[in-house]
This record gives structure tokens, C-alpha cells and sequence, in this order.
């Protein structure tokens, strides 16, 4: 029996299709996308057919199997989910600020390594500013595997409705209000910009391109789009990049129980080194 589309779909999108894809985006990130993806996946692709003009998923498929390169960015940017907000799971940042009250070695140095549009590193160079002044000796390196929305992090321009997290005083000492034509939206003010470096890193290349020890690391809200041992090979080469008495971050819905050779628990889902001294 043939495999036929969807009645209400422009392009055929046959189990080979769907199985090809997610073995692609596996090997290229790391991402495991499960059988409830599917529509996903087809919806989020079908635009790129239409931008490239094909008019069958294998059409499309044997382009990025062709290493064009555009087109492989595209592809990875479109199955990367990139939900973020200011101050998203909060009292890491009550963490981070008592934190790097502590920290005498200077700069510090932290990485969010999935940054998204911005707002997780902006939030951590924000909470360093309020910690230890308007100087902070803070560098925040924030990577992410998409390329757009890396871009809107650098340009560092948000709806006003996005600042919805920050409290007044906030918004004033850390955003311009647009005016005219940019009415509605704001923008981080260059001191908060200078202190993030925004670069692109696929966490499954073999080697990354940070080298200095880390303060803290923030791998929020991304270990879940991974299998166990994926998830497993980032940790051990995040291991030796952070400080021995530096702090790991997850996501509230991630946890770390098949590293604990690597990483303990130490508080509401922050991890410290194993061998910590004096950890709880």
C-alpha cells in the first residue's frame, strides 16, 4: 500500500521522510526528536521547501544531503525550539547573586551556553550588575546552535510586553523605550550589551572554543531535547571547563541522575562538581 500525505497537507511526508530527518538533525545536534514531532517537523520545514522552491521532501532532503551549506542552517535553525524569557526559573538568579557576591578571583567568567534571542544571558549580566555595581567584572559568553536568533541577541531589541518580569527600576536602568516608529519596543542599553559575547556553538561539535575556566555555566531548558547519553558526553566536556567551586544550572524539568560521577546536586536543580568540598 502506498504511503499517501495528509489530506490537508501541500507536500507528501512519508514515514521515510520524517525517519530521514530526525536522524539528521540527531547526528548533526544532538537532538532526538520523538514521534510526536512529526506535524512539527513538517510544518516547520514545509516553509523552507517552499523558499527553495522543491516540491517533494526528498528534493529537499537530497540538498542538505548535497553540504549546501545556507541550506543546513536553515534546516537546523527551523527544528530548534527557542522559548526563553527574563528571569525564567527565578530564584536561579537569587543563587547567582549571592553567588558572585562570594567570588574573589576576577573577571568571572560565566557561559550560558543555549542563549537563545538574549534574554537568559541579559538576565545574568543584569543580576551581576546588581550584585557587584555598575563595573562588574562579569563576562557573559552566550552560545546558541541557531544563528537567528543569535542575531536577535546581539541586536538586544524586544517588545515591551517581553520586559514584563522586570520591575520598573529595571526597565530604567537597564532598556531604552523606543519612540515613533519604535514605540512598543525596547532596547538593552550598551554598558549591559558590552558584557555578553555572543558566538554560535553546536554543543555535539567535538571541540568547543572556549577554553577559559568557568564560573558558572547555565545549560538550561536544552539537555531535555537530548538522549541520555548525549546528554551524558556535553556534561563530562563541560566538567573540566568549570571552576571546582563553580556552579552548574539546569532546567526545572531536567536532572542529573545518570552523571553523579560528574556532577552532584546542590541545590534547586544547580550542580556543583562531584568531588566539591563542602557541598551539601
Amino acid at each position: 500500500m502506498l504511503e499517501t500525505s495528509a489530506p490537508h497537507r501541500e507536500f507528501i511526508f512519508s514515514k521515510k521522510d520524517f525517519e530521514e530527518v530526525r536522524k539528521m538533525i540527531y547526528d548533526h545536534a544532538g537532538i532526538a526528536l520523538s514521534d510526536a514531532k512529526e506535524d512539527m517537523v513538517y510544518s516547520r520545514l514545509a516553509r523552507r521547501l517552499r523558499a527553495t522552491g522543491k516540491r517533494s521532501f526528498q528534493d529537499y532532503l537530497a540538498l542538505i544531503r548535497a553540504g549546501h551549506n545556507e541550506e543546513w542552517e536553515a534546516f537546523v535553525n527551523s527544528l530548534t525550539t527557542n522559548l526563553t524569557d527574563f528571569f525564567r526559573e527565578m530564584h536561579h538568579f537569587h543563587i547567582l547573586r549571592e553567588f558572585l557576591k562570594t567570588r574573589r578571583e576576577r573577571p568571572i567568567t560565566i557561559w550560558s551556553s543555549a542563549s537563545s534571542t538574549g534574554e537568559e544571558p541579559y538576565s545574568i549580566a543584569m543580576t551581576a550588575v546588581e550584585a557587584l555595581g555598575s563595573h562588574a567584572p562579569v563576562e557573559v559568553l552566550a552560545s546558541d546552535l541557531d544563528t537567528n536568533v543569535l542575531k536577535k541577541a546581539a541586536d538586544g531589541i524586544y517588545p515591551l510586553e517581553r520586559l514584563g518580569k522586570l520591575s520598573e527600576a529595571q526597565q530604567r536602568q537597564f532598556f531604552f523605550r523606543g519612540t515613533g516608529d519604535k514605540a512598543g519596543m525596547a532596547k538593552v542599553k550598551p554598558e549591559l550589551q558590552a558584557m555578553v559575547k555572543y558566538f554560535r556553538l553546536n554543543l555535539l561539535d567535538s571541540i568547543w572554543s572556549i577554553r577559559q575556566p568557568l564560573d558558572a555555566i547555565f545549560c538550561r531548558n536544552v539537555m531535555i531535547y537530548f538522549d541520555k547519553p548525549t546528554q551524558y558526553a556535553i556534561l563530562k566536556k563541560m566538567k573540566p571547563l568549570l571552576k571546582p567551586d563553580g556552579l552548574l544550572f539546569v532546567g526545572h524539568s531536567e536532572a542529573l541522575y545518570h552523571a553523579t560521577d560528574l556532577f552532584r546536586l546542590r541545590g534547586q536543580t544547580v550542580y556543583e562538581h562531584a568531588e566539591a568540598k563542602g557541598g551539601r
